[in-house]
């Protein structure tokens, strides 16, 4: 059975290549394989390694260097797409995937009945704002997602041909994988893996890029944030009409009572907000789709390269 190997390369010209090198001296006798490397428009010089890579090892690794940095699920898809392996394993370019980690994952890979298996770290390596933007990316998938609350959604993971097969149906600009793959199969396993320091450069994973992944996520794959809006809508009219009866009851009882500004100001500003809050949500919603109406591409691919022996 094929195996693709599918890294998103990002500013990683100190780390793709010995993640590589190790890759195929790992799988060179062991598994059929392919490596894919999709450059998300890195700034530095990953593009001559990339190309390097693929000029050492001909017919086992591929190159996509797209236009700019469209973000990490997007450049996964690109990758997707042109893999061509029976499992499809996808991992960082950062050397914190260990290669013995690496071959276990496809060894249980194809050994399992499972559509997709998801990798759990033993203990977590990442930056302290990677995991906290990471803990709540879990806690909100438990809840728009209907994610089992034991299932770490690990960018390491291993994706059978069934479900790549769906994935990549999805061609809209705003991807996430894991939402897809939630919404397309339930039999999912994990395995438990070690999680190695990062060795070398810093993650590209700022906190901006977690927050666009979380939106991702919270309009493109769930209308509950629409449920929420309506329901707060209803919950605050109802407090609006009690406080109004309290207040003509309060003005009948005692008429020398002076009218209530504070009150009235604090219960225009709350009502105003939610109003704000929920037009902004809705706007969210109808900008996606203004934006996947009008053709944003969901990523370009400037040149596939690969060598032929």
């Amino acid at each position: 059975m094929l195996i693709s190997i599918v890294i998103p390369v990002y500013n990683s010209e100190q780390t793709i290549r010995i993640t590589v090198d190790k890759i195929v001296a790992a799988f060179n006798d062991k598994y059929d394989y392919e490596v894919i490397l999709v450059n998300d428009g890195s700034e530095d010089d990953s593009d001559k390694v990339c190309r390097d890579l693929c000029d050492d090892n001909p017919e086992k690794v591929v190159y996509l260097q797209l236009m700019r940095n469209f973000g990490e699920h997007n450049a996964l898809m690109a990758g997707l797409k042109i893999a061509k392996g029976d499992w499809i394993i996808t991992m960082d370019d950062d050397l914190q995937n260990p290669v013995t980690e690496v071959v276990k994952l496809a060894e249980f890979s194809l050994k399992s009945n499972y559509d997709v298996i998801y990798t759990k770290y033993l203990e977590k390596c990442h930056n302290f704002w990677r995991n906290l933007g990471s803990r709540f990316n879990d806690k909100v998938a438990n809840i728009m997602l209907k994610k089992p609350p034991n299932l770490y959604l690990s960018s390491f993971r291993a994706i059978s041909r069934a479900v790549v097969n769906e994935i990549i149906k999805y061609d809209l600009p705003f991807p996430y994988i894991d939402g897809i793959i939630i919404n397309t199969t339930n039999q999912i396993g994990v395995l438990e893996v070690v999680h190695s320091e990062r060795a070398k450069g810093k993650s590209g994973y700022t906190l901006r890029k977690l927050l666009r992944l979380w939106s991702n996520m919270f309009t493109n794959y769930s209308i509950l944030p629409l449920r929420i809006a309506i329901f707060s809508g209803f919950i605050f009219s109802i407090l609006g009409f009690i406080l109004g009866v309290m207040t003509v009851i309060e003005k009948l009882m005692n008429p020398e009572l002076p009218l209530g500004y504070a009150s009235l100001f604090v219960a225009l500003a709350m009502f105003s907000g939610i109003i704000l809050v929920s037009l902004g949500m809705l706007g969210e919603y109808i900008g996606r789709i203004f934006l996947g109406i009008n053709g944003k591409p969901q990523y370009v691919i400037k040149e596939k390269y690969e060598k032929r022996s």
